[in-house]
């Protein structure tokens, strides 16, 4: 058997002993996914655990078709099941069209992961050297200069990295000793973005002077992320003391109390246990500049790559950005079972312990707010604009774009989610024991 018949796997995360995880392979049908996918099939505990492979179709290329048929041929003689998904990108996101790219294909991928899932990717030694080095253009401190991790959870599910130790060069030989057939993506060979510049003109010459350039910047990325893990342990555990009620927001003054270099390690960190993209290089500065300098009523936000974080009072809400509740919407609601919103939020019926319930006796409609409307509240005489009722209850103005109101049949205001609600209804619910609940899109995103 040739040498590069065999290579050992580094150990999968670890998951929940009670979680059936499945091994899915991202398979886009070049060298590195191909060498991954027959690698794992040659392991039956792998396949006890249920292989399958995704291969992302998003019609880039005039050959994109051919590439699908190409995994499917791939996976068919391997017997591992495949699943191919079609996806649309978006060209008007001001992301470019490779970086939109990767976003519908991460996105696909995720879509596709039950809890205990493990995603295998095939990212090498050599991937790791160029994103260390791109890391270390953009002025990144330990967090990103760590580059790749050999495993990192996605929600709850994994994704796991098993060739990060393998130059590409092995791939191939691996490749050739197995008869591995491969397609070659033909943007590889622009040197118009900023990796591919790496990989074709930058590596090659560093390892005309230093032959073992790439493993040293990976060994460089694998000690940077030896001193993220020690700093993130104590940010972590200061994350913990100075978080507020609702995790995803932080306390000003917790944060102004931090030195500026922990308060940027804080920041980050906090970012990413809300699986927020990390900031741009000049990120925490625009926070500390335009948030943290702002005066509490200013409103202020800094936005990057769909994410946002926000100042509202002495607060920093941070959360993915989402479109509002769409003006003219409306449905009829009985309250028998939970009422998904178009903005991804939820509005649910339940007895108190979260049981179903026989809705409502009377026909109630759930619409989105227009303005003007005014609501009379329990324990009062008069009604009051639901402006100053949601200001007064401290409902932040990113909040109430997403707020589901509930009207009676004659257009009486009944309920603005679980925020408000009129005398009736109180009482109404009251003598069932019964909740009304509103679950906002990304639910506890941000302080209500």
């Amino acid at each position: 058997m040739a040498a590069a018949s065999i290579f050992p796997l580094p150990p999968l995360p670890e998951v929940p002993a009670d979680a059936d995880g499945a091994i899915v392979v991202a398979f886009s049908g070049g060298l590195d996914s191909g060498v991954l996918l027959h690698r794992l099939a040659a392991e039956p505990a792998l396949r006890a655990r249920g292989l399958r492979a995704v291969h992302v179709h998003h019609g880039l290329q005039a050959d994109a078709g051919d590439w699908a048929a190409h995994c499917a041929r791939q996976a068919e003689a391997l017997q591992v099941p495949l699943q191919v998904i079609e996806v649309q990108v978006p060209r008007d996101r001001g992301l470019g069209l490779e970086a939109a790219a990767r976003e519908a294909r991460s996105a696909a991928l995720r879509g596709t992961l039950a809890a205990g899932d493990v995603l295998a990717t095939a990212h090498h030694l050599d991937d790791q050297a160029e994103t260390f080095l791109l890391r270390a253009l953009r002025a990144s401190g330990t967090e990103g200069l760590g580059a790749m991790r050999p495993c990192r959870a996605l929600g709850q599910a994994w994704q796991w990295r098993p060739l990060l130790a393998l130059p590409r060069a092995a791939l191939l030989d691996y490749a050739r000793a197995h008869g591995i057939a491969w397609i070659e993506d033909p943007s590889n060979a622009l040197p118009d973005p900023d990796r591919n510049f790496l990989r074709l003109q930058v590596l090659p010459l560093l390892r005309q002077r230093w032959p073992h350039a790439a493993a040293a910047l990976a060994r460089s990325a694998a000690l940077s992320a030896e001193a993220d893990a020690l700093l993130a342990a104590e940010d972590d555990a200061l994350l913990r003391t100075h978080a507020g009620d609702d995790p995803r927001t932080l306390p000003v003054p917790a944060l102004q109390a931090l030195p500026a270099a922990r308060r940027a390690r804080v920041l980050r960190h906090w970012l990413r246990t809300l699986g927020l993209p990390p900031l741009p290089a000049r990120g925490v500065e625009r926070i500390e500049r335009d948030l943290l300098g702002a005066r509490a009523d200013a409103q202020a936000s800094f936005a990057w790559s769909g994410a946002r974080v926000l100042r509202w009072r002495a607060v920093l809400p941070a959360d993915h950005q989402r479109d509002p509740l769409p003006a003219q919407w409306q449905a009829g609601w009985d309250g028998r079972a939970p009422l998904l919103l178009p903005d991804g939020g939820r509005l649910h019926l339940h007895d108190g312990a979260g049981g179903a319930v026989a809705g409502f006796d009377m026909p109630l409609r759930v619409h989105a707010r227009r303005g003007g409307e005014r609501i009379v509240l329990p324990g009062r005489s008069h009604s009051h604009a639901l402006k100053q009722v949601l200001q007064e209850r401290g409902v932040p103005p990113w909040r109430r774009a997403h707020l589901p109101l509930l009207s009676a049949a004659d257009g009486r205001l009944l309920a603005a989610g679980d925020v408000a609600r009129t005398v009736a209804l109180d009482d109404w619910l009251r003598a069932r024991g019964w909740q009304l609940a509103w679950a906002p899109p990304g639910a506890g995103a941000a302080a209500r």
